[in-house]
């Protein structure tokens, strides 16, 4: 078994809160959708460059359905009101040998944080792990908090401006 699938980790945010980051299970499918449904449509189209309010049963298998070889999922875990809430999430899916595409939302009262960052070293380091050469993502130019998240989070990247948008590769080896 994949050491990503049972992938668990403790983190202090800029603002002092502790979070949980931990591998996607398949019980998670209710408090997911939950955490969709707070996110905005701004934040949605982003994520998806299409407005998304709503998953397909087949698409919310394939989110779900993680095999944490060639595709690997985390989120963000915050207590609010003594219950354990999603408040982001990332991944990553291999696209071709060496090279998976990374992607993740954080629900939008939560962002400013430092999630993105700490899911994107999380992310980095799994793929590391898993013997990849890059992770690769497309940003949309006006999707600053995104450039942000890749600016402020340590991690080394290269972007260039192809087909109108913000290509970034995150080279691990």
């Amino acid at each position: 078994m994949s050491i990503a699938a049972e992938y668990t980790a403790i983190e202090r945010l800029r603002d002092g809160r502790q979070i949980t980051i931990r591998s996607l299970r398949p019980d998670d499918q209710e408090e997911l959708l939950s955490a969709v449904g707070r996110v905005s449509a701004q934040s949605l189209y982003r994520r998806f460059f299409a407005v998304k309010r709503a998953f397909s049963d087949d698409e919310v298998k394939f989110f779900l359905r993680v095999d944490f070889t060639n595709h690997v999922a985390l989120i963000a875990i915050t207590e609010e009101r003594g219950r354990e809430c999603i408040v982001g999430g990332g991944r990553y899916i291999v696209v071709q040998p060496g090279t998976a595409e990374l992607a993740f939302t954080v629900e939008d009262g939560h962002q400013g944080r430092g999630i993105g960052g700490v899911l994107l070293r999380h992310l980095v380091t799994l793929a590391r792990q898993g013997g990849l050469k890059q992770l690769i993502a497309e940003v949309l130019p006006d999707n600053i908090p995104m450039q942000r998240v890749f600016e402020r989070s340590g991690v080394r990247f290269d972007k260039e401006w192809r087909d109108g948008s913000i290509h970034i590769s995150v080279p691990l080896v």
